[in-house]
């Protein structure tokens, strides 16, 4: 028999005879009829259901603003009543509806950039043109939302004053020149400073200088320049590769007429010593038997002389006076063989005497 189906007394109530002759109502009709109660002092008899679907709309939006999902790139600060409380790392976490806390996020892993164009006078009051860019990331979220207003208009304003700074205190030539590696690191070296000191919480990756030129209006004469410091520069290689090439070849001679010069030092020098030795050896032979040294000493000369002359067979039995040149004519004696011959007969001479 159905529970509500006519006949055997009045109609039966589930929720009081649910397991056979329950006391009372269930704790959940009581609350629904408290509830019911209590909006319709707000709202009169029909005002109940409003005030039950804002209480509902106000628990789901607290449940649904106390769950924070953070980014793998992010970092989240949460805010109680205005006040840094604690970070959230990546993932889904939970927090205390608004007005209580609140939550900045903060991307930490996207690399930022920004580009700029600057003129400006270099030390030696020439007028150059330069184009940076600049890239960095967020090192330190709570300084990076906190410690000032802007950091990315704060670090454009820093990077134009470092720039500034370095390009100010050089040369037009050294920034054109391939010493610019060294001006960027300066710079970036400086920028890194001020944005400590300000508290940014960002970090510098790269500082470039995409583009160093001079103005337009100087653009002639400027490369006219550019191009006599280019010869020059040309010209100076020309002439190292000479002198690399030259001085050792110079070096090489002056080593050989070096070599050379002591050899002929060492020989005139023994030789001067062994004529000295030979002269003395004659000189005790001489004294020992002066007529057989005097005609050895005639005869060796006669056939060093007479040896490198032309010779003339005289089959006439001594009926003819024949000339014997000790040179065929037409040419000179050997300055070998008449110096030879004047010492030997010089020799000869002195032995004599």
């Amino acid at each position: 028999m159905a529970w509500n189906e006519p006949g055997g007394g009045k109609q039966r109530d589930p929720w009081r005879d649910s397991g056979g002759g329950g006391s009372g109502p269930p704790e959940w009709d009581a609350l629904l009829k408290r509830l019911r109660g209590l909006f319709g002092r707000f709202g009169g008899g029909q005002g109940g259901g409003i005030g039950i679907a804002i209480i509902g709309i106000l628990i789901a939006w607290c449940v649904f603003d106390s769950v924070v999902r953070v980014n793998a790139s992010d970092t989240a600060i949460v805010l109680r009543f205005g006040h840094l409380s604690r970070l959230m790392t990546p993932g889904i976490s939970f927090k205390f509806p608004r007005p209580i806390e609140s939550v900045v996020k903060v991307d930490v892993g996207q690399v930022r950039q920004t580009n700029d164009q600057v003129r400006m006078l270099t030390r030696d009051e020439n007028i150059v043109l330069v184009d940076f860019a600049v890239q960095y990331q967020v090192r330190d979220p709570e300084q990076f939302a906190f410690g000032v207003r802007d950091p990315d208009a704060t670090l454009g304003q820093a990077a134009e004053s470092a720039v500034r700074a370095v390009i100010g205190g050089s040369e037009m030539d050294t920034i054109l020149s391939g010493q610019r590696t060294e001006l960027m690191a300066r710079a970036k070296q400086i920028l890194q400073a001020t944005l400590d000191q300000y508290r940014t919480g960002l970090v510098l990756t790269e500082l470039n200088f995409q583009n160093v030129r001079p103005p337009q209006e100087v653009k002639d004469a400027f490369d006219d320049a550019n191009r006599a410091l280019q010869d020059k520069q040309r010209l100076e290689e020309e002439a190292k590769a000479y002198a690399s090439r030259v001085v050792p070849e110079a070096r090489g001679d002056a080593a050989i007429a070096r070599a050379e010069a002591e050899g002929y030092k060492s020989e005139r020098v023994a030789r001067a010593q062994g004529d000295a030795e030979r002269f003395n050896l004659v000189e005790a032979q001489y004294k020992v038997a002066p007529e057989v040294t005097r005609k050895r000493l005639y005869l060796e000369t006669m056939e060093q002389v007479v040896g490198h002359a032309s010779k003339v067979i005289d089959l006439s039995a001594g009926k003819n006076i024949l000339s014997m040149p000790l040179v065929p004519e037409g040419t000179a004696p050997s300055p070998a063989v008449t110096a030879e011959a004047a010492g030997l007969t010089e020799q000869t001479a002195r032995g004599v005497r």
